[in-house]
């Protein structure tokens, strides 16, 4: 069996850390730094070669998070590693997975080239934005789910009297899933979307009346979704509502949105470095992921996890 060997750059260092104790390994010996002009400079300080080797990075705003993923998957390949694995938590520029207007990129497919072009011999990531985008890798992709997390997290609930509810359209099948899961119903939200970042609840498909909402999405960006989705499940009748959101990016005043909101609790997770704050709380995946990392390297199932 190959060394297992665990490296990170600088944009979840404090995740990386928690999965390497899970998993009872040290961090590998790596410098992410810069050069003078604002350069990305890597330096692997321990040999790998031969070496079954994962990479610790989401790929979250800034830029240089990425580009940190790529040279370091092109350091590792060049040092001879025998195998090597991207752990990107949160997988960034996934939301145009297709050309909705003319003229615009498919940036995930992009993505998905150059992490293949770099060096990378498989993915592990978390709550794509859209499951299809692993179809755009041609190496394994290990789909990893939030949801088996959250249900522990909100198990206390009583399913009585609670349902669970998509804030749009295209967070229905994670939230079919996670109702399953839960044993409750599901609440759909219509919303249209007149330009990006920006949203309008027009209907609300299912009755929430005299229930607690538990609303489920893969991301908090804006926070402009999630907040009106639940004005209007408030306005609908509901009583206490909460939600569970993989990715916490809370770009521009979203927290501020989400503190001022009917919301009673805003669970996220650590795919993303954020620190608790008011109603947001934050619970670890370092667990699934270090379990995944060991699957992965011992051959065996990683979807076996989540049945």
């Amino acid at each position: 069996m190959y060394d297992l060997r665990l490296f990170c750059g600088n944009s979840n260092p404090e995740l990386a850390s928690k999965i390497a104790e899970k998993l009872g390994v040290p961090l590998g010996k790596a410098e992410v730094g810069r050069f003078k002009d604002g350069e990305i400079s890597v330096a692997i300080h321990e040999s790998v070669r031969g070496a079954d080797v994962f990479v610790v990075q989401s790929t979250h705003p800034p830029a240089e998070n990425i580009l940190e993923l790529l040279i370091m998957l092109d350091a590792l390949k060049r040092a001879s590693a025998d195998r090597i694995t991207a752990v990107v938590p949160y997988f960034g520029y996934a939301r145009q997975d297709r050309k909705a207007r003319s003229r615009e990129p498919i940036s995930a497919k992009l993505m998905a080239n150059l992490i293949t072009t770099a060096g990378a011999d498989r993915v592990l990531t978390m709550d794509l934005h859209a499951p299809q985008i692993q179809g755009f890798f041609d190496i394994p992709v290990d789909h990893l789910f939030s949801s088996p997390i959250f249900g522990r997290y909100f198990s206390s609930l009583p399913s009585e009297d609670l349902v669970v509810v998509s804030p749009d359209l295209g967070s229905v099948k994670m939230a079919r899933a996670f109702a399953k899961r839960m044993g409750v119903g599901l609440v759909i939200v219509d919303k249209r979307r007149p330009h990006p970042n920006s949203s309008e609840v027009v209907n609300i498909i299912g009755d929430v009346k005299g229930k607690n909402v538990l609303l489920r999405d893969d991301m908090i960006d804006t926070g402009g979704t999630l907040v009106g989705a639940a004005q209007a499940l408030k306005e609908a009748g509901a009583l206490e509502l909460y939600a569970a959101c993989t990715h916490p990016l809370f770009s521009g005043d979203a927290m501020k949105k989400v503190q001022e909101s009917p919301l009673k609790e805003v669970v996220v997770t650590d795919t993303i470095p954020f620190s608790e704050e008011g109603k947001v709380k934050v619970i670890s995946v370092a667990e699934v992921f270090a379990e995944a990392i060991r699957r992965i390297h011992l051959g065996l199932s990683v979807s076996s996890l989540f049945e």
